[in-house]
């Protein structure tokens, strides 16, 4: 049975107990098991006996050693995998962690609106395959992305008369992965709170994602 970790805590705001029981009913079915865990100083445990890391911790503070520990973790074959300011504006200082993840959360204008999820048709990624574009009312997430990530889907960004619209509009990644050492990273902008995942394609897509980004048995 593969073993995953959801650490989760931080911004009250972002519905930290709301996610990790989402995500632990989509694991459970999967046949993970799951370990939940609210102290972050769980990331200074021996983190190679899980196959599967997923923060759900907004605006905390994560020390160097934890940080390298994850890292390393990860490196070694641990899969990564979460969502919104859970996995990516976890730990604003911490730059190994934006590192890790692949993109640093910015801005989200006009909080809550109406805009399109749109699947990037081109992929041959079991993540999207058979996927429609979807539309969505949460926040639209402006992320400062590391240009190796694989784009999976994507938003016409802004959908308000913001400050940024002289700039034009902007493709902004929505789900991606990317590598970090032998470990697969899978992240989705959505889940603001855990309402967003009564949608069945962004319910979905964390479901697959968790699948691709989790060590697999014959890797251990």
């Amino acid at each position: 049975m593969r073993k995953a970790l959801i650490v989760y805590g931080g911004w009250e705001g972002h519905d930290p107990e709301g996610l990790r029981d989402v995500f632990t009913g989509i694991l459970t079915q999967e046949g993970f098991q799951v370990t939940a865990s609210d102290k972050l100083e769980t990331y200074l445990e021996d983190l190679t006996q899980y196959d599967l890391l997923i923060p759900i911790w907004t605006m905390g503070e994560l020390s160097g050693e934890a940080e390298a520990n994850v890292s390393e973790a990860v490196a070694s074959g641990v899969g990564m995998a979460g969502c919104h300011g859970g996995m990516c504006d976890a730990f604003r200082g911490s730059t190994l962690w934006q590192f890790i993840t692949g993109s640093q959360w910015v801005a989200h204008p006009g909080g809550e609106v109406p805009y399109m999820v749109n699947i990037k048709k081109s992929s041959d990624s079991q993540i999207v395959a058979g996927l429609e574009d979807f539309p969505v009312v949460s926040e639209q997430y402006y992320i400062h992305v590391d240009p190796v990530v694989n784009v999976l889907a994507a938003t016409n960004f802004t959908t308000v008369n913001d400050h940024h619209m002289t700039n034009g509009i902007a493709k902004v990644p929505v789900v991606y992965t990317k590598m970090w050492g032998k470990g697969r990273v899978f992240y989705n902008s959505l889940g603001h709170n855990r309402t967003i995942f009564d949608i069945p394609q962004a319910k979905e897509l964390m479901r697959r994602g968790f699948l691709w980004a989790a060590r697999k048995e014959q890797e251990r």
